[in-house]
C-alpha cells in the first residue's frame, strides 16, 4: 500500500523517431494488432521524405528497452495521415497515446498541414476516445475492413481533424 507513495513515477521522452527504434516499434506493433509490421518495414517507412515519426523512450534507457510506444504519420499536399501508433501494454493509460499524437499533429501544422486522417477499428473503444478527445470526427467507415486472429471482421472508422492555423499577427500602427 505505501509502494505508491515511494515509488518514483517513470517518465517518458517523445523524441524523433529514428532507425534504431524500428525493432522496438515492430515488437510494440506486433502486440497490439493483429498483423505486426516487420523492423524492415518500419525503416523503409522512415526512409521516405513524406514520413515522420517519434516514440516514447524511457528517460534513462536505450533502444530496444527504453521504447514504450511510437507513432508515424505521412504528409503530402496540405493533408497527413497518421500512419500507425501503439504503445506497450505495461506503460498504457499514462498519456504516451496523447503525447505521441500531439507531437504528429504538431510536426503536421509545422509542414502546413490543414487536415489529418486516420483509420481505427471500431472495436479499439480507447484509441477511439484518444482520437475524439484530440478533436477528430467520423468522417467515413471501410466495412469488414480489419481481420481478427479468429478471422471475425471489423469495420474501420476513417476519421478527420481540421488544424486551425494562426491567424496573423497585426502590428499596432504607431
Amino acid at each position: 500500500m505505501l509502494e505508491k507513495f515511494f515509488s518514483r513515477k517513470v517518465e517518458f521522452e517523445i523524441l524523433p523517431m529514428q532507425t534504431a527504434h524500428c525493432r522496438a516499434a515492430s515488437v510494440i506493433h506486433g502486440e497490439r494488432f493483429s498483423r505486426g509490421w516487420s523492423d524492415g518495414e518500419f525503416h523503409d517507412l522512415l526512409g521516405q521524405d513524406t514520413v515522420a515519426g517519434f516514440v516514447a523512450l524511457q528517460s534513462g534507457l536505450t533502444p530496444p528497452d527504453g521504447v514504450a510506444g511510437f507513432v508515424l504519420s505521412r504528409a503530402a499536399a496540405g493533408e497527413a495521415e497518421i500512419l500507425s501508433i501503439g504503445v506497450n501494454a505495461r506503460v498504457a493509460r499514462q498519456g504516451l497515446g496523447w503525447r505521441l499524437m500531439r507531437a504528429a499533429l504538431a510536426e503536421a501544422a509545422a509542414q502546413d498541414v490543414s487536415t489529418v486522417f486516420l483509420e481505427v477499428d471500431e472495436t479499439n473503444a480507447a484509441a477511439r476516445a484518444l482520437y475524439a478527445k484530440l478533436g477528430f470526427e467520423k468522417v467515413a467507415e471501410r466495412p469488414a475492413y480489419y481481420a481478427g486472429p479468429d478471422g471475425r471482421k471489423t469495420a474501420a472508422h476513417v476519421m478527420r481533424l481540421e488544424l486551425s492555423k494562426p491567424r496573423s499577427v497585426r502590428s499596432a500602427k504607431p
